[in-house]
């Protein structure tokens, strides 16, 4: 994320997105908006199995990871707490954990007077219940250190927690003296990171969740957990296996493997299962990660398909051998693409991503998108000396900013 002119700083300062001395003050009794910045991040995934194969040193785990929506809610302007609490608990049942098993929370705070309050108490509702209250959870920041670096955002709270495994010590997070008075800290086993506290290994894995808020409402969180020793890694997939398909590591949450099949007939996709269950049991030997990859990147999509899922090749091929019987099965899923249309969602980020002649098929197409764009274009003309048709058409440069999409979910107050 880099800021190249101000026009991002005088958007935000005339909504009173800003705080006055540039500073996040996170979580904080102080907090009167946010403070922008510019960053980077760069993180490499692999699984566990390959880096180990390959010699790469592991830094963490994903053990667990969840995205949704805020959908309804009582407008563009707010954070959606309920909706925050669902991504959280999903986290935790993707990896397989409680409440308890989690150390520490890397927060999306920015400062706000708004969106900070929902976000803490969705983490007390959530995290702060079902634990020992001498072992509160530890909740921060990065913001508050090197401020709101907005599409980089969550990368940085991601390595800082990285950093923190690898250092033994969760920083503190900063103006934060006095925690905010609009959450009512009682509620839950939450504890502020006002100070670092020494977080050393011990009896079990040392684990932090870290969450990142969109201005569009999308809402992910993940949870991060120290790597195993090799012993260890060896002890579940063997010194010499790869990705162990039979058993994947239990640190490896949602190990699913997808296999996409499709066929110009009923009758073409069945036999297609068929012969791959055929093939596939003759050869045991190969990779279902990289038969998923191949299925789905190196053949034909045709509009008769199906999906079967498993954890192992051999849930897979009992997925593929219920769909050649035309029996159901719980990991198996089919459809006919192109057939009926059903209702259309679009998505508008409100927040980059935008590009030359962007809507314009859309425009094409669909004659109320058309309209509405007409209407649009007609309420700008009065205040512009460009025209949002050619905009969205490609038919000429704009210059500046088609206007301000703000709101406090994550920058307001």
């Amino acid at each position: 994320m880099i800021i190249t002119d101000p026009a991002e700083f005088i958007g935000f300062s005339q909504q009173g997105a800003l705080a006055a001395d540039g500073r996040c003050k996170a979580f904080s009794a102080e907090a009167d908006g946010m403070g922008l910045a510019e960053g980077a991040g760069m993180i490499v995934l692999e699984r566990l199995s390959d880096a180990r194969r390959n010699g790469h040193t592991v830094l963490a785990v994903v053990a667990g990871s969840a995205v949704n929506q805020d959908g309804a809610s009582n407008g563009l302007s707010a954070p959606n707490g309920p909706s925050q609490q669902r991504v959280i608990r999903a986290a935790l049942a993707s990896a397989g954990l409680e409440p308890g098993d989690v150390d520490a929370v890397e927060g999306h705070g920015t400062g706000t007077r708004l969106g900070d309050p929902i976000e803490a108490q969705a983490i007390l509702a959530t995290y702060g219940q079902n634990r020992p209250q001498d072992r509160p959870l530890l909740l921060g920041s990065v913001k508050s250190n090197i401020g709101h670096t907005q599409q980089a955002a969550g990368a940085a709270g991601v390595i800082k927690m990285v950093l923190a495994l690898q250092h033994g010590l969760l920083p503190a997070t900063l103006h934060a003296d006095v925690a905010s008075p609009q959450v009512d800290w009682n509620t839950g086993a939450v504890r502020l990171l006002t100070q670092s506290v020494q977080w050393t290994p011990g009896d079990r894995p040392r684990r932090a969740g870290v969450s990142a808020f969109g201005i569009s409402g999308t809402n992910a969180h993940i949870i991060l957990e120290e790597p195993p020793t090799a012993t260890e890694a060896e002890s579940v997939a063997g010194p010499d296996e790869g990705p162990a398909a039979e058993q994947p590591p239990s640190v490896l949450a949602g190990d699913t493997t997808a296999w996409l099949v499709s066929a110009q007939s009923p009758k073409g996709l069945l036999d297609q299962a068929s012969r791959l269950a055929g093939h596939l049991t003759d050869s045991p030997g190969l990779d279902p990660v990289d038969v998923g990859w191949s299925l789905a990147t190196t053949r034909s999509s045709f509009e008769h398909r199906a999906v079967v899922t498993g954890r192992s090749t051999t849930d897979l091929i009992a997925g593929l051998s219920a769909l050649a019987a035309e029996q159901p099965a719980p990991t198996l899923v089919g459809g006919v693409a192109g057939g009926v249309v059903g209702p259309v969602v679009l998505v508008f980020p409100g927040q980059g991503s935008q590009w030359v002649g962007m809507g314009r098929e859309l425009v094409e197409v669909s004659p109320v998108f058309a309209a509405r764009l007409g209407e649009c274009e007609r309420a700008l003309a009065p205040f512009v000396e460009w025209s949002l048709g050619d905009v969205v058409a490609g038919r000429g440069v704009l210059r500046g900013w088609i206007g301000w999409m703000w709101c406090s979910r994550c920058c307001g107050r």
